[in-house]
């Protein structure tokens, strides 16, 4: 056989293997063809619907991300992961001080940290006084340095901002009041560039895949942390999971997936106690 024949043969052999590996990726796994040639896989949710961390812990399985980008924890937090045995729920839980997080029971979140063990674990929490400046001084002084490179210092256009803040208005019981709308909207802005500042450190530092694991809201193409990258690091490739309860959910997303609605109490009822 000619050397030319040899390589084309091998080279034919490759691409079979590859196509077998795509094909047994996605028949184990919930994510599309296009996530697994994404550079970052953002996986929204509902925070406190169970179904939808079985899907992210399936899909980490899935992807074998190089790194994990958590809005729940700071980069504290996720530093002192790195020893940790991420199976460990227990112990998890209380490296985290999650009880005293405000975020939904440990148990829900337990199968998606178990997942992400073999990845770096990076965090991108924005603490109580960071959204207080954010507030104060706006969402740009609040970043730092790199306010310009994530798009920060941009304000919003006219219909975005009135579109983001009847959203502010209507996630918050139509309770709030009109002045303070503006001021949510920086918050906001604020934790999706820093989710995106922390998904550029962790592609500089493992090479990516890396999976992000946040609400819907964060996630969303036409408004969240995917337009900070944008600005940032256009030359990502990012794919967005959306997780809908009964099918409702806001916004754009590259894949969709529905389960039922958690069962909650109405978040609205002590607004009309009150």
């Amino acid at each position: 056989m000619r050397d030319a024949e040899k390589v084309i043969l091998k080279g034919a052999a490759l691409c079979g293997a590859f196509f077998l590996w795509a094909g047994a990726a996605l028949a184990n796994g919930p994510l599309n063809g296009a996530a697994l040639a994404a550079d970052v896989v953002i996986l929204g949710e509902v925070h406190d619907n169970p179904a939808h961390h079985r899907t992210q812990a399936a899909a980490l399985r899935q992807l074998q991300p190089g790194a994990v980008v958590w809005e729940m924890i700071s980069a504290e937090q996720a530093a002192a992961l790195a020893e940790a045995d991420l199976t460990d729920s227990a112990a998890v839980a209380a490296t985290l001080d999650w009880e005293s997080s405000g975020w939904p029971a440990f148990e829900l979140y337990a199968p998606v940290f178990a997942a992400a063990a073999g990845a770096v674990q990076f965090g991108a929490h924005v603490p109580r006084d960071a959204a207080g400046a954010a507030m104060q001084l706006g969402a740009a002084t609040a970043f730092g340095a790199e306010a310009v490179r994530f798009g920060l210092d941009q304000p919003l256009p006219d219909d975005q901002q009135a579109a983001r803040e009847a959203d502010q208005m209507a996630s918050h019981c139509d309770a709030l009041p009109e002045e303070m709308l503006p001021l949510f909207v920086d918050v906001q802005r604020l934790r999706d560039a820093t989710l995106a500042r922390a998904i550029t450190r962790a592609m500089q530092e493992t090479g990516g895949p890396v999976a992000v694991i946040t609400g819907n809201g964060h996630a969303r193409k036409d408004r969240g942390v995917p337009v900070y990258l944008q600005a940032a690091a256009p030359e990502l490739r990012v794919f967005v999971l959306g997780q809908s309860e009964a099918g409702q959910i806001e916004g754009v997303y590259d894949q969709l997936l529905d389960a039922g609605p958690a069962e909650r109490p109405d978040p609205c009822e002590a607004f009309r106690k009150g």
